[in-house]
């Protein structure tokens, strides 16, 4: 073997381990679709397994409204109505903290308090086996980042023919996109929400519903046709909704 064919074998098993050891990062312990304490999450965490931040931070701002803790503000924002009410929630007294000036939806998420709070719950759901842990995500992407650098230095030092190159290249440069392409919450998480959704199907009408923590559900699970049947007008005027809809027209 050739020093050139040398460099290209050694590339391509280089390449090779850093979608195995990914591979590796990514993967996550079975999990029951259950918390520590055998109970499903709660409304937030729910959001967090299928909207990611902003969905759990919105769901906290929904109970807070309930209990008349926040309210819209002007032009989309949220401010803060008084004290937080009795809520012990973690994610709910986070997001109330950070409310100290009218603010966004997006911008409030990325409030101190606000995320420290959500990543405490993420980390709640990932010792679940219901999100990949963050980082344990970016090094993964890291070494995922390196493939194609690494096995284009070995093409560069070898000359190898186009044939070999596809041959040797393409497997691995296919892995490595899909295994980027893995979402946060895993295959338990997935299948949780999917069991939820088919118990809790969406109402058509928000008055078959009158159960708070039930209307905290459906947004967890649904987020914006849950926000819109349920809280129209706050939703509208606070900027939860993803794609606002347009004002209600007078007679």
């Amino acid at each position: 073997m050739g020093t050139g064919s040398g460099w290209f074998v050694a590339a391509v098993v280089a390449a090779w381990a850093e979608v195995l050891t990914a591979a590796v990062l990514l993967r996550t312990r079975n999990g029951s679709g259950t918390g520590s304490a055998g109970a499903t999450p709660g409304p937030e965490g729910l959001a967090l397994l299928r909207g990611g931040r902003l969905a759990a931070v919105t769901v906290a701002l929904v109970a807070l409204h309930q209990h008349g803790a926040v309210a819209a503000g002007r032009k989309r924002t949220i401010r803060a109505n008084g004290g937080p009410g009795r809520t012990r929630d973690p994610v709910q007294l986070g997001v109330h903290r950070s409310l100290r000036n009218a603010l966004g939806l997006r911008e409030l998420a990325l409030r101190p308090e606000a995320r420290r709070a959500v990543d405490g719950l993420r980390a709640e759901l990932g010792r679940a086996g219901l999100l990949r842990p963050p980082g344990r995500r970016r090094a993964a992407w890291l070494l995922l980042a390196a493939v194609p650098p690494t096995f284009a230095a070995g093409v560069a030092a070898s000359g190898a023919a186009l044939g070999t190159v596809v041959a040797a290249g393409l497997p691995v440069l296919v892995a490595a996109p899909t295994l980027l392409c893995l979402p946060p919450a895993t295959r338990a998480a997935r299948r949780l929400l999917a069991e939820l959704r088919e118990r809790h199907p969406l109402p058509a009408h928000r008055r078959e519903v009158t159960d708070g923590r039930l209307v905290q559900l459906y947004v967890a699970l649904y987020g914006d046709p849950a926000l819109a049947l349920f809280l129209p007008r706050f939703s509208r005027d606070s900027g939860l909704l993803s794609r606002p809809e347009p004002p209600e027209e007078r007679p």
